[in-house]
């Protein structure tokens, strides 16, 4: 009879175990609670959280209060929920001209100023390719200006390219360069969008890289357009007008500490951003307030919600919270934190982010890079355990993979998909509500934000908890990266 008992409470308690995820994720999810918490970070009273603003400040002091509460950790080797990280206002410059012999090319007709200021007199040309660290070396770069094809020849996104370019002017100014032009020449963003982009104040890192010493720019060209390289003439350069104010911002880092004793040396990223636009024009009601409801108090308070649910139960792997500074600026805080992590790169197996533009088909969850990882099941099984169907990016043609915090940690090998309200195309629906002054909070569908919710909770601790660490899908763009990080 007692050996019966003990099998019976046995199977019980294994039935139970098989539940508990599920269950804690349905159980910690409340509608009231995330209504009041988008209520607050999208609220007038914040202004649209722009970076740098008085809002966003007042937002990172609410999300620490709330790692607080929940009992989530400072992550290991920080003493502070906040990670600095310092940016720069860049005041466009007012005039600008590049003379080649007998040529003049104008700013902003055939050039933009991607940094820097000043003047360079008859300077000697160095062409670098697409200026791959082997193609830089000092014997060639040094007293020259370096000329270079944007990006790396197998990113076709501008974005990426930004990035990139960054990284050429550090190294170019490292070996002595006076300057950098790079060959710009994209369908993605026409010349005509990238000046207006650029014609305005811009805020980037301050990396420490420039301050304004060195002149970098892109030159409206393509790379089989380069004879006037083979003229041996010299250039020289004049940018005026152009000013930089530095400036302080934060990322927001909590930790969990997993309850395997193996497995909690690996981290897995559940992230999100909590900027937004500010203040703009007026719309045709006369509001001005771009409170960023759907982009992305939504994607802050899910993470909050993960954050609370596996402080309260903790899984097997450890977990990072990290709320991102700067996302709209360019995707600033979270370069910021992959360039300074507080964990080795190589222990993060896995970034789950959640970022929005909005939403028209409430059945579903829409994850940018769901078939990119071995996680799919995972995700699609907590989506349908509350009657949401996970699909795959529908609006490829966005880019939408490239253009949210995840990417930053994809470039690094990680995998990084993006969990995101349920929408089947890039529609008027969506178009009405992102980056709108009507994306306010009383516009949300919190029934199905119940759901939503309570899937990506489910999904975080399903990846937790998981035997394997999910990894790439072999044969995607950044499967090689991820074997290099963790050596595989």
């Amino acid at each position: 009879m007692k050996q019966t008992l003990l099998l019976t409470l046995l199977f019980t308690s294994l039935i139970s175990f098989s539940q508990t995820d599920k269950e804690l994720a349905e159980q910690s999810v409340n509608q009231n609670i995330i209504k009041s918490h988008i209520g607050f970070l999208a609220s007038d009273e914040l202004e649209g959280r722009d970076t740098p603003s008085k809002g966003l400040k007042v937002a990172a002091k609410y999300l620490e209060s709330r790692f607080v509460e929940y009992g989530v950790k400072m992550a290991p080797g920080m003493d502070s929920y906040f990670q600095p990280v310092p940016m720069k206002k860049v005041i466009p410059p007012s005039n600008g001209i590049i003379k080649i012999g007998e040529t003049e090319l104008l700013l902003n007709d055939d050039f933009v100023v991607l940094d820097g200021g000043g003047s360079l007199n008859d300077q000697q040309f160095f062409y670098a390719e697409y200026g791959n660290p082997s193609d830089l070396l000092k014997e060639n770069v040094e007293g020259k200006i370096v000329v270079a094809i944007c990006g790396d020849g197998e990113s076709e996104s501008p974005q990426e390219w930004f990035s990139l370019s960054a990284e050429k002017r550090k190294k170019v100014k490292e070996l002595g360069g006076e300057g950098l032009i790079e060959l710009y020449n994209s369908s993605q963003l026409p010349w005509n969008f990238l000046v207006r982009y650029l014609s305005r104040e811009q805020t980037v890192l301050d990396e420490g890289d420039s301050d304004g010493t060195m002149i970098h720019t892109w030159l409206n060209r393509s790379a089989d357009d380069v004879s006037f390289l083979e003229s041996n003439e010299s250039a020289s350069i004049m940018i005026e007008g152009s000013k930089t104010e530095k400036f302080n911002s934060q990322n927001i880092v909590g930790y969990v500490e997993g309850t395997d004793q193996k497995l909690k040396e690996e981290f897995v990223v559940y992230s999100a951003h909590y900027d937004h636009v500010g203040i703009g024009q007026a719309d045709a009601n006369g509001d001005s307030i771009f409170n960023g409801s759907r982009d992305n108090a939504v994607g802050t308070v899910t993470v909050l919600t993960a954050a609370q649910n596996l402080a309260k139960n903790p899984p097997k792997r450890s977990g990072l919270f990290v709320l991102f500074t700067g996302e709209e600026k360019g995707l600033l805080g979270s370069k910021a934190f992959v360039d300074n992590s507080p964990v080795e790169l190589n222990k993060i197996v896995y970034c789950f982010n959640s970022d929005n533009g909005g939403y028209n088909d409430t059945s579903k969850a829409t994850i940018i890079g769901l078939t990119r990882t071995t996680a799919k099941e995972m995700i699609i099984e907590a989506c349908k355990a509350f009657g949401l169907d996970a699909i795959e990016d529908p609006a490829e043609e966005q880019g939408l993979f490239d253009r949210s915090d995840n990417v930053r940690f994809a470039a690094k090998g990680i995998p990084a998909p993006t969990f995101s309200m349920g929408f089947t195309a890039f529609d008027s629906e969506i178009t009405k509500y992102y980056h709108q002054a009507g994306d306010n909070p009383n516009t949300l569908d919190y029934e199905y934000l119940e759901k939503f919710f309570k899937s990506y909770v489910y999904a975080c601790r399903l990846i937790a908890n998981s035997r394997k660490a999910p990894f790439w899908v072999e044969g995607d763009k950044y499967y090689d990266s991820g074997q290099e990080l963790y050596k595989k």
